[in-house]
Parts: C-alpha cells; structure tokens; sequence
C-alpha cells in the first residue's frame, strides 16, 4: 500500500494525532479507509465506524490479509449477530449501531482513536456519535469523507483539517441525456444500462453500475444475461458471501457489478475500469409527518463519488445517464432532517443525554423532535428530562426498533414474548424474507395451512423452521433472521427455535393491541382496500392475503411513498395479521356517541353507537336515563312536546345574538362559532343534571334564559332584523352576510309572481338586498 496517495499526509497525520482531532479529506481511491487505521494504531486501539455492514467486514478482511493472518486477530469486526475480535485487536471495525451500543456500555473506553470514515454519508447513528464523542471529549476523533464541507465540519468538532490527493489515474465524464438539464430517469433503464454495458465490452477491466435498489437490479440482471462471456455480480446489502466475493475480487470472465449505494464508498471493488451511473437513488423523507422511502436524484457529491470508483487501477470512464447541468443538490440532505427522531432520541437517552442537550452540525427540526418525544415519553422509555428511564435502558441496546424493542419487553407471558420475538426477528431483517408463489393450487393449499391469512403467524412459522405450500423463503434472510432470534431469546433467557412454545394467536394480538393501541387499524366501510387507525390511512399491498371479510387488523409494517400531489403520501400497509373487531370495545378503545332515541313500549332508549376512525364498530342500547337522559328531553323539547314554542324562541334569540355580535354591537369579543339551540339547551341540562324527561315538567321556559341581546335592546333590534316576512302573498326568510353588508331575502312561499319591492322591507341602511327564489337572485331595488 505504499503508493496509495493517502501516504503524501502519513507523516503530518502522525504527528497532528498526538493532540488534535482531525478531519481527513480525499478522494475515493486514495486508500484512506485501509491506511489511516493502522495509523492511528500506533498510538493506541483504535475503533473504525464503518456505515455498512458489508464494508466492515471486506475491510477487516483486506487489512488482515495485508499482514498475513486470520481476521480476528489484530484486525477485527463488530456487526449485527456477528463479532470477530478479541481484547487483544489492534483496530476494530464496527457499525455505527455496534459503536452507540458499547459507548452506551462504557463510553468506548477500550479505545483510544475512534474513526469516523464516510462521514458525508450523514446517516442518524454517526451524526449521533460523533455529537456525543464532541461532548465527551475523551477520544482522538478522526472523521472521513471524500466529499465534505470540511472547514464547517472542523469548526464544528474543533479539529484540524487534512487534505489528500485522490486516484492516480484520470477519469473521463460522459452523459446520455437529449437535453443537458435531462434529470435521471427510471424508465426502460435496464435498457439503457445494457446499451452502455454493450458498448463498454472492448475496453479492459470491469464494469460497476450503480442503480437504485435491489428491484432494479434484478431487472437488469435479468436483461444483461443475454449477453455472452461475462459474469452480472449483484452488490447490495443482502447479498451473500458468495456473491459478495465475485463482486469484489478479479475475475476471469470480465464482470459487470450491479449495485447500490453500497459501493460509493469503503468498498475497494478491483479492476473497476468504467462506471455507469443511473443518478438515482432510494433514500428516505419527511413527508406530511410520515418518513417516506423514495425514488430521489442524487447529489453532485454522490456523483463525484460513483465517478471515483472508475480509474482506481488505470484510466477509466464514467457514463452518466442524465444531463450534464442537472439541476441536482450539491450534498444529500441528514437523515436527522429525512426521517423521525424517536431511535435517535431514545439513543442518546440511554448513552446519558437528552437529545436536545447535544449539538448537531446543524439544528434538529423542532416539529421531528416534539413527535419523539411523544412518542418515548408515552412508550415509559425517557423521562421529563429526557434521560431513558429503566425501560429505555431496557429497550435500547435491542438490535431492533424502539416499538418492537417495547412490544417484546412487555409481552404478558413466556409464550407471547417468545412468539413476539420471532415475529420481530423478521420485522427487523430489512430484506423480504419470502415470496409468494402464483400457482393458485398452491395458494389454495396454503389457505388451509394458514387459513387467517396473517403475515405475523406466516412470519413465525417460517422462522421456527416450518414449510408453507406456495411460499418460496430467500436462505440468506431466514438466516438472519434466525440469527436475530436466537440472538434475543438469549438475551432474554428464552427457550431455543427448536423447541419454541406454542402460542394462541389471537390472545398475541391482543396483547399488541393492548400495549400499542394505534398498530389496530379497521376497514374502511366504503373503500374496502383501505384501513384506518384514526390519524393514519393505509392501503392494502397487493400481495396482502388478509380475508375481505377481515374488518379489524394490526399493521406492524408500512411503507411509505410520494403521492401525486406535492402535499400527497401514499401509505401501504406491508405486515398485516387479522384482529377482532370487538377488541376496540373490549379494550376501552374509540368512543361512545349518542344516536338516535328509540321508544320501546313508551320507554325512551338510546341507542350509542362506539366510534373509532371514522366508522361505527359496535352498537349498544342504553335507557334514556341519568347521563344519557339528555338527548331525548332536547329531541322532545325541539318537537314541542316539552316546553311548547320555546326552542323556536330561543333559537331566534340566539341567531339575533350571533348577528349582534357580527355586527360588532357586543362591545368585547365573543366566541359564537359552534353557538346554536343544541349546544346551548344541552349545557342547561347538564347543569340541572336531569335524569328523566318527567323531571323537566316542574320548570318553565323563564327558566332558561338566553343572556343575549340586552332584553331592553332586544325588540327593536328584533324588528330592524328580522329572519321572516308576510307581505301579503308573499312569504319571506332572510339571511344576513354581516361582512360583505348583503341582505338575502330568500321566497319560502306565497302566490305572488313577482318580485318583491325594496319599499316593502325593512330599511337596512347601507346594505344591498337581494332576492333568491330557486336559482335566481336579483337585486332587489
């Protein structure tokens, strides 16, 4: 490794560590990511953050093979369900999950360096450690990055700033666009890409496309194998090992890599000559509070570093499939400013500070950290002063979501925790465990297997070791998600896979239901693909085999995405597992309203109707007495069979008193926006606290007295306004538009063919009049 351009700042590099922290910079190729760590060995362990799994472990693997020895030696790795290293390692590389969990232990205080490398990245977890490491001020601090706003990343952490030199080699720029502001585009793309692969044969050297997730991968996988004489290498964060080798060493056969963000940076990929760059990406986004998983442009530092992996070990090009002056950002936006807090939050809670006690390179949005706060506070997780409180201690070192990490810890039994644990173990796996077959045979028989049509019992039975007709299950995800299992019920004592509890399915939902009620969704009544929970709309995916039958559900996976409109989400429910309706009142959930009053045998009852997201879900009858004796005295009252002519009374002194006050005569301000007889009448009889219509007879109207217009106001005021007319053969209503001085007189009813004439009304100084009858209105002169 010693022509590496890194080696121009290893004596400079040398030195400055001794007492400052320090921002490296250079470019992808100049060996930074294998040089610097064994550096900064000299003066002490040293921990490497990596972002992704996949480079810790070909890093560790490189650097071990350079000094002649096994991994897990001097040079070792931390990731997710995997560890090898030993106290006697030299330089560790880690996730930024691995790294947050052992600061939470003990600060990384086996450590002497920490690296931060592909800090431009700007993901939550190293955004939060290096707050946390700037706080603590304990560690020499170095961070990377090829592409970085250095002197405000150097103000901001108080360090020195290296510069290195990048590739040795030149890389030339091409674009395939018809216009040079042409935006990246998804459309025919495996196309496109298999006419520059096409094009791009005759040269020496491999070939590293760069697409937006594993879909289009596949896509193009399938396109180029039409080509002879090469060998089409998947790159993602899910592949095996086997494929993760063919995509990383020299083959014979020249080779085409299909990947995603994953090789922009760390990853060494050789013989990488030319680079063919879709400018697209999948990253996630604040939308209308919800974070969003989208198709995105990508930056102009993103494309600098898709163009640096061409030109590594001779001279190389770089098409990109979009214009040459697309209008692109210049960096990717933090995830801090893309999605919601609450992980973030409940990680700095359990490290030993609130989240808004740290300082971030730039302020977190307010509207994302009050949302995780809410959301912690309600789950027991943090406290007033945003510290974890025991259960957060609990929950945050789980190698899984805050919500799953909570539904687990609280499970009301040995079977259920054992159950949620399996089911988590899949949510948690970001790649899909299983696919579902189009052979209706097999489907059918699959619906007796699992009859429910629940992805949480489907999920468990898979991980337990089951096998399901018409399931086809991805080897490499239930080994994760194994992994994940055992790593769990290890950690909360529980009996092995192979000896798993039996269940009740039903009382597992239940019980998520009961700790979390707003997973429980219900079917909407007229758009029967859509489910509700009363603040959020999802809609069914179309490989959902939950029954139409089905009106409740639980939804433990959703995933979000740009609607049309700029202000529109689309949300779509991906893990669905059937509920009862009736747990919604079984639970205490939604609420009771009053509907109508039914008469049984001259007995009033009420009939209550239990709410919740919108649609009715149980109905009760109750009788007309105590606190529900209201609504049918105010229905009696209303049709004159209590207190004759007075709710017409009243009514006319209340709307005289809503225009009184429109018409600024009140002389303070006054709230007459949800006024009327009901609202009114009703808070009179809530203050006589009434059980029975009879009770009412002892009263008379003077009774209940509107305190409106002044009552020594209130006749003339009455007559200058009134809200009906007789003239002759002509019956009149009348509307007041107090704002725009406009009287309606509206015809009711009357034999007269003509309109009525302006001397015959009221005066109404200073307003116009007119007159509707159906849909004509005229001005009244």
């Amino acid at each position: 490794m010693n022509d590496l351009p890194i080696n121009a700042i290893k004596t400079t590099f040398l030195d400055q560590i001794q007492s400052h922290d320090l921002i490296v910079e250079a470019e992808t190729g100049s060996g930074k990511s294998t040089c610097l760590p064994l550096w900064a060995a000299q003066t002490g362990r040293v921990l490497v953050v990596e972002p992704r799994r996949i480079a810790c472990t070909s890093l560790a693997q490189f650097l071990a093979e350079q000094k002649s020895e096994p991994v897990g030696e001097s040079i070792g790795y931390a990731i997710k369900l995997e560890n090898r290293f030993s106290e006697a390692s030299e330089v560790v590389f880690v996730t930024p999950g691995v790294a947050l969990r052992w600061y939470a232990e003990n600060q990384l205080a086996e450590f002497s360096t920490i690296i931060v490398d592909e800090f431009h990245e700007r993901r939550w977890d190293t955004d939060l450690l290096v707050a946390l490491l700037k706080k603590r001020s304990t560690h020499r601090l170095v961070v990377t990055s090829a592409t970085i706003e250095g002197n405000k990343l150097a103000k901001y952490v108080g360090a020195e700033r290296l510069f290195a030199e990048g590739r040795n080699f030149d890389v030339a720029i091409g674009h395939r666009a018809t216009d040079s502001r042409q935006l990246p585009d998804s459309r025919h793309l495996e196309q496109r890409v298999k006419a520059e692969v096409e094009a791009l044969l005759d040269m020496e050297g491999d070939i590293l496309v760069f697409l937006p997730g594993r879909k289009e991968i596949t896509q193009c996988q399938a396109t180029l194998k039409t080509i002879e004489n090469i060998i089409v290498a998947p790159l993602h964060a899910s592949v095996t090992d086997e494929q993760r080798q063919v995509a990383l060493t020299v083959q014979a056969t020249k080779k085409v890599v299909l990947a995603t963000n994953v090789a922009e940076t760390s990853l060494t990929i050789p013989n990488i000559v030319a680079v063919i760059d879709s400018g697209l990406e999948r990253r996630t986004e604040q939308r209308n509070g919800r974070t969003t998983l989208s198709l995105k442009h990508i930056s102009k530092a993103s494309a600098k570093q898709r163009a640096g992996r061409a030109g590594r070990v001779m001279d190389g090009i770089c098409i990109r499939l979009y214009g040459e002056h697309a209008a692109l950002l210049s960096v990717t936006p933090p995830e801090m400013h893309r999605e919601t807090l609450t992980e973030a939050m409940l990680c700095a809670a359990d490290c030993g500070h609130p989240l808004t006690a740290l300082e971030f390179l730039e302020p977190l949005p307010e509207k994302a950290l009050h949302q995780a706060t809410g959301v912690l506070t309600s789950m027991g997780a943090i406290d007033e002063h945003g510290l974890a409180t025991p259960h957060g201690h609990k929950i945050s070192p789980l190698p899984i979501d805050a919500l799953y990490a909570d539904l687990v810890t609280r499970m009301p039994s040995k079977a259920l925790k054992e159950a949620m644990v399996d089911l988590t173990a899949v949510l948690a796996t970001p790649a899909t465990l299983y696919r579902m077959s189009s052979n209706e045979e097999l489907l059918e028989k699959l619906g007796q297997e699992e009859p429910v049509g629940c992805d949480g019992e489907l999920a468990i039975r898979l991980v337990r070791g089951e096998t399901l007709a018409g399931v086809t299950v991805e080897p490499e995800v239930l080994k994760e998600a194994q992994g994940l299992a055992k790593q769990m019920r290890e950690a909360f004592e529980l009996p092995q896979l192979c000896v798993a509890s039996r269940y009740e399915r039903n009382a597992l939902v239940e019980a998520i239901v009961s700790l979390h009620p707003e997973l429980l969704f219900v079917r909407r009544e007229k758009r029967q693909d859509a489910l509700a929970n009363g603040e959020l709309e999802v809609l069914l995916g179309r490989h959902s085999r939950i029954k139409l039958r089905t009106q409740a559900a639980i939804v433990l996976g959703t995933h979000s995405l740009p609607g049309r409109g700029v202000k529109q989400t689309l949300n779509l429910a991906t893990f669905v597992m059937p509920a009862e309706l009736t747990l919604v009142e079984k639970l205490g959930m939604g609420a009771w309203q009053q509907g109508e009053v039914i008469y049984d045998d001259g007995k009033a009852m009420l009939n209550l109707e239990l709410h919740y997201a919108g649609r009715v879900v149980a109905h009760k009858l109750e009788p007309a007495q105590g606190e529900y004796a209201v609504k049918p005295i105010l229905e009696q009252v209303k049709r004159g069979e209590l207190l004759p002519g007075f709710a017409e009374q009243r009514t006319r002194q209340i709307e005289h008193w809503k225009l009184y006050v429109e018409l600024g005569l009140a002389g303070e301000e006054t709230d007459i926006a949800q006024l009327d007889f009901d609202s009114w009448f009703t808070q009179q009889l809530d203050l006589l606290e009434l059980s029975d219509a009879s009770e009412l007879e002892i009263f008379g109207s003077d009774d209940f007295v509107f305190e409106g217009v002044p009552y020594w106001e209130y006749d003339d005021f009455a007559q200058t306004y009134p809200f009906e007319l007789a003239l002759g053969d002509l019956n009149l209503t009348v509307e007041y538009q107090p704002k725009k001085k406009l009287v309606y007189v509206v015809y009711k009813n009357g034999l007269r063919k003509g309109d009525p004439k302006r001397w015959e009304l009221p005066k109404w100084q200073g307003w116009r009049v007119q007159y509707k009858k159906a849909s004509r209105i005229v001005d009244v002169r």
